[in-house]
């Protein structure tokens, strides 16, 4: 391995890096959002809302990022609707996200049970601040193992962004192997990045989990 080369690739691996990290935590968030929604409406059984949410989560789940990828990069195009890379990125990571955070929160929700609710509602609080205050801080913290997998599993499937041309990692590694043809030097600090956009988040998730479950028993 060339120790020349890996300090020549180093800030073009930095760069790529941020870009992945910077679209990978926007659509992880927007993500976030669209699961919470999701989730609540098919809890709540909201007449329309429930069906679409259903329908929703059924296909982000079930299509490949890549195929997402292409049609909002290649096939929206067609339709008179053109957009950036970096939205495109983004919007596809939140409309795959999207539908795995919705069945983390629901399960939560689920796993709480109905007397909880119940139980507030008799106490005097209203249905918002039962949910608010009782129901959903369980449901989080059910949820959490869910959610930090979801989170990991969306921030590797930020590889595929190359397919669409944004200069992240995974096409910086590429871009320079074809380039220059070095092989190893280009994989091995494509996976010191990954891992160190990765570990932390799973060391993270782990604590929190320990915390919320040593919280949870009272000790």
């Amino acid at each position: 391995m060339d120790r020349s080369v890996l300090r020549e690739y180093l800030p073009l691996f930095r760069e790529a890096a941020a870009l992945t990290v910077r679209l990978g935590v926007l659509g992880i968030l927007i993500a976030l959002a669209i699961g919470v929604l999701c989730a609540a409406a098919r809890y709540f059984k909201l007449p329309v809302l429930q069906g679409l949410a259903a329908a929703y989560v059924e296909v982000s789940r079930n299509t490949p990022l890549l195929v997402q990828l292409f049609f909002l990069y290649y096939g929206l195009p067609k339709l008179g609707l053109r957009i950036s890379p970096e939205v495109c990125g983004i919007a596809g990571l939140a409309f795959l996200g999207g539908g795995y955070m919705a069945e983390a929160f629901r399960s939560g929700l689920e796993a709480v049970d109905a007397v909880q609710m119940e139980s507030s509602l008799s106490l005097g609080l209203t249905p918002a601040q039962a949910l608010r205050y009782v129901v959903l801080p369980q449901a989080l913290s059910i949820s959490v193992p869910a959610l930090v997998a979801n989170v990991i599993f969306l921030l590797k499937e930020t590889s595929m962004f190359s397919a669409v041309s944004l200069m992240d990692l995974m096409f910086t590694a590429k871009d320079l192997i074809g380039l220059h043809y070095n092989t190893v030097e280009s994989l091995f600090l494509l996976v010191v990045f990954y891992l160190m956009i990765l570990l932390p988040v799973s060391i993270l998730g782990s604590l929190l989990e320990r915390r919320l479950r040593y919280a949870g028993s009272g000790t």
